[in-house]
């Protein structure tokens, strides 16, 4: 997906709204608004907005002098979600069906994102009540839950610290067998690393790749060879969150998205209501192509 020009004065909210989260000095959120501003002149419009979200973290993490300025955030948002879990898996498990429930929770968890305006609209227990409130696309989950009972290799890439802990009842239904999960390779806003995932309890049951990037979704063309290969042999590929929409959505390849709708390019993109819990599938993979990626799977 390409950056419109209606991304601009959101890198800028972006920015803004950072120099309040980590408490930056008058010097420093004068700095990094300007470094910002200058960026947007050079920006390349042809790439996705997440590879302007990158370079503006990389400039926060130069001003702050801190690896992961938004740790603490995402170890509170992680102990949060831990604490809803008990109670998450018991509703799920209880439905009359089950991985429905763990799509809609899966998706709920999305709204905990420092990099849309939404996120911080709302506290974690909101997410868990939101979880059982709004509507999921019955006939799209149908064949979600179809296509991963059917296949042998399933490629789940995450997206924020917190929210992963919504994503292991869904995970759980894959199967522990099936599943590589994907997260982010070095810090970037509240996006989950491999740090967020131990902490989240994701890498006692599932095994964990890293993109190898601080890129707020998955840029293939920077990525790990892990990831990269990771995604070339999966037969189904889940991505969570709309960075990953955003930088993934253009693959010729099926890939199956789970997001909320937090912005008007996003969800006009999507051809959805701004807010609205989404599954779709873009671009439903040949049959060569499920030949082929079930065939590196026995090899």
């Amino acid at each position: 997906m390409k950056t419109h020009l209606e991304c601009i004065p959101c890198f800028i909210r972006q920015t803004v709204e950072v120099t309040k989260d980590l408490g930056l000095d008058e010097e420093q959120a004068v700095t990094l608004t300007r470094r910002v501003l200058e960026m947007a002149l050079e920006l390349d419009w042809q790439q996705p907005p997440p590879l302007m979200g990158r370079d503006i973290h990389r400039v926060i993490r130069e001003i702050t002098g801190e690896r992961d300025p938004y740790h603490a955030i995402k170890i509170n948002a992680t102990e949060a979600a831990l604490e809803l879990l008990p109670e998450l898996e018991r509703r799920v498990t209880s439905s009359e069906w089950p991985f429905h429930e763990a799509v809609r929770a899966s998706i709920a968890g999305n709204t905990i994102d420092l990099g849309a305006k939404m996120g911080r609209e709302v506290e974690v227990s909101d997410v868990f009540e939101a979880a059982f409130s709004m509507p999921v696309d019955k006939e799209a989950a149908g064949r979600l839950e179809r296509e991963v009972q059917g296949c042998g290799n399933v490629l789940f890439i995450t997206d924020n610290a917190g929210e992963i802990v919504f994503d292991r009842p869904l995970l759980e239904l894959i199967g522990s067998d099936k599943v590589t999960v994907a997260v982010r390779g070095n810090p970037t806003i509240n996006d989950a690393t491999r740090d967020d995932a131990d902490r989240s309890g994701i890498t006692e049951r599932f095994r964990v790749i890293t993109s190898g990037t601080d890129v707020p979704g998955t840029w293939l063309k920077g990525s790990s060879g892990d990831l990269v290969d990771a995604f070339t042999r999966a037969e189904t590929v889940i991505a969570k969150g709309q960075g990953n929409y955003e930088t993934l959505s253009e693959q010729p390849r099926g890939i199956w998205f789970l997001l909320r709708a937090k912005c008007p390019v996003v969800a006009e993109d999507l051809g959805v209501p701004e807010g609205a819990f989404v599954v779709k599938e873009t671009i439903r993979a040949s049959a060569s192509d499920k030949e082929r990626r079930t065939a590196n799977r026995k090899s």
